[in-house]
């Protein structure tokens, strides 16, 4: 694959003269053929040029990508609806960086149902994993306490699996008994009976909790003329429970048998916050909350654009009747076209002139503005932080990417580093990393911190270019920072950036080449910041360590074992859990595990039952 485009004119200009004039989606490559973007238009030629003029037009993440893009892949359409439809289909598959307008803030809480799992689980998450296509997730929900309290109720009102995890080997736990989980750990209850459950619950998160209980009723109603009327009592609880969980939720509206989404924005000088309202049969079943960064689009175009993200990840089903829009969408037409295809029946885009509906969005709008003010003044904080903090370390500008480094081991066993990102005083999970020691003199018994720092410094910086910090932060004392700096000056990149250190024991902040701490208040924002990074650092090292213990000390058995190969350690381990279980299993359970034959079952028995 070629290099950049911008780098070569005249194949740019080649490039784009094939494209056609017409509805399609494009493509724009990296050097290495990965997708860094899907995108749809009515005139595939005019877009896709748009993005190769000026650049001061474009934002900060669109500039970048097309500083990556090498290539440019484009599929005619018939229609502008079935580009937005093609364009939907390849963003799910393929789910490129790029496509992603609203900000992933880890504020909002999910909810997950592992459908790819033999027995889902169900939980709030805030950290959205596409790796597994069956898994859903629902939300983002603006207000936690409520979503939490929901799933409380809904642990109450449906047996559900408690753990993710068996607490013992042969026999279900005491939530069995007290008829709060179906016996799951034991599969005392079927995979198909079970998610037949969980499809009950995944209704409650698409809005469709008086469907749940109209199926519930006619199922009691069932119950009782067999004379089965046990199960009619707990349908029945289970009928009381869920109006109750709805009951107070209540939104006025004229007509109370229309579903209806409603979303509205709020922004300032570089943010959009929105909210959507959840609806069905007038009541508000959902409030969920998105920020997204201005790229100089229109009110209208983000609206349209936020909603194509947010109905490209729920199931047809959760798509409403009608959708409440602040002002006219540019492409209204084809999104409304698009979604009444996939749910099936006709789906409306309005812009109020009713009072009750211009109502709705004034309230959805005032929630909308209290979220944005809360997002201004956490970054009004940061920013007092990061001015602090370059005040304090004498640095010429704010240091705007700071990166933590520490090191994690017991007396050089499973020795391992951490490096955390923060940006505009924010943790950036997505840049963290994480690093095995690899210095043949840190070793079981010999630890060298100094080592280690150097090792990780010199793999971190030795042939990277981009993304250089503007400080980094050290997790120690004057030798840790010594030991750094002195890779830092063989780099020949000394001075590129700010580095200091930070010591647990008196938190005190070492700057290169003082003998003495630096003079600070422990309770002024810039040292407050700089002990959040390096007890993040140091909780994801010790994270990281504490994985390679235990995967150590899982192997430490099995690898004696002639004949257990890595892959068949990680079957019995994901079938048994623990070590102890295998140790306890049968021959008979051993063999049934996938790959594990009765020879090798009879080995893996013989050697945990040796007799001395």
């Amino acid at each position: 694959m070629p290099s950049s485009l911008l780098n070569s004119p005249q194949r740019l200009a080649e490039r784009l003269n094939e494209i056609p004039a017409e509805p399609g989606v494009y493509f724009m490559h990296d050097h290495q053929g990965e997708i860094l973007y899907i995108g749809k238009s009515k005139k595939l030629r005019a877009r896709v040029k748009s993005y190769f003029q000026d650049p001061h037009l474009l934002s900060d993440r669109i500039r970048l990508m097309v500083q990556q893009v090498a290539d440019i892949e484009f599929l005619v359409t018939d229609t502008e609806t079935e580009a937005l439809t093609l364009e939907a289909n390849l963003i799910k598959q393929h789910q490129p960086h790029f496509n992603v307008l609203l900000k992933d803030d880890k504020r909002y809480p999910y909810v997950c149902i592992t459908w790819s799992e033999e027995y889902p689980r169900i939980f709030i998450t805030r950290r959205r994993q596409l790796s597994k296509p069956k898994d859903r997730y629902y939300g983002p929900y603006v207000d936690s306490h409520l979503l939490r309290q929901t799933l409380q109720w809904i642990h109450r009102i449906f047996p559900l699996r408690q753990r993710s995890r068996p607490l013992f080997k042969d026999r279900p736990c005491l939530n069995y008994d007290l008829v709060r989980c179906p016996g799951v750990c034991q599969s005392l209850i079927s995979s198909a009976d079970y998610q037949i459950t969980l499809r009950k619950v995944a209704m409650i998160f698409q809005g469709q909790t008086e469907e749940l209980v109209t199926s519930l009723e006619s199922q009691m109603g069932q119950m009782s003329e067999n004379l089965n009327f046990e199960q009619a009592a707990i349908l029945r609880d289970q009928i009381r429970a869920l109006q109750s969980l709805t009951r107070g939720q209540k939104v006025t509206l004229a007509d109370e048998t229309v579903s209806r989404d409603a979303i509205a924005l709020v922004d300032d000088e570089k943010n959009y916050a929105i909210q959507m309202f959840q609806i069905r049969a007038g009541r508000l079943v959902g409030r969920l909350g998105f920020f997204a960064e201005k790229d100089g689009h229109t009110t209208g175009e983000v609206l349209q654009k936020i909603l194509e993200e947010h109905y490209l990840s729920v199931e047809n089903i959760e798509i409403p009747n009608e959708v409440i829009v602040q002002e006219e969408l540019p492409e209204a037409e084809i999104l409304s076209l698009w979604l009444t295809q996939r749910k099936g029946r006709k789906v409306t885009l309005t812009v109020p002139q009713r009072q009750s509906k211009a109502q709705l969005l004034e309230m959805i709008q005032r929630n909308a503005q209290y979220e944005l003010e809360r997002l201004q003044k956490k970054a009004q904080q940061n920013l007092q932080s990061l001015e602090d903090l370059s005040e304090l370390l004498g640095l010429d500008q704010i240091p705007r990417r700071i990166e933590g480094y520490d090191i994690s081991h017991i007396q050089g066993a499973n020795a391992v580093a951490s490096q955390v990102v923060f940006i505009d005083g924010v943790a950036a999970k997505q840049h963290y990393r994480h690093y095995k020691i690899k210095n043949n003199k840190v070793r079981p018994g010999h630890s060298d911190d100094y080592a280690s720092l150097a090792e990780v410094i010199t793999r971190r910086f030795r042939h990277s270019t981009q993304d250089l910090p503007d400080l980094v932060l050290i997790d120690g004392g004057k030798g840790q920072l010594s030991s750094v700096v002195n890779i830092l000056e063989e780099l020949e990149i000394l001075g590129q950036f700010g580095i200091v250190s930070l010591a647990k024991q008196r938190e005190e902040i070492f700057l290169p080449g003082e003998s003495d701490p630096i003079l600070s208040e422990p309770e002024q924002p810039g040292v407050q910041l700089l002990r959040r990074v390096r007890d993040e650092a140091h909780r994801f090292a010790v994270t990281f360590h504490r994985q390679q213990r235990l995967q150590q000390s899982r192997r430490s058995y099995l690898d004696q074992i002639p004949g257990l190969g890595f892959a068949r350690q990680k079957e019995l381990l994901a079938h048994f859990h623990s070590v102890d279980y295998i140790r306890e299993a049968t021959l008979q359970q051993l063999a049934a595990v996938n790959g594990i034959g009765p020879q090798l079952a009879q080995d893996i028995y013989n050697y945990f039952h040796q007799t001395t």
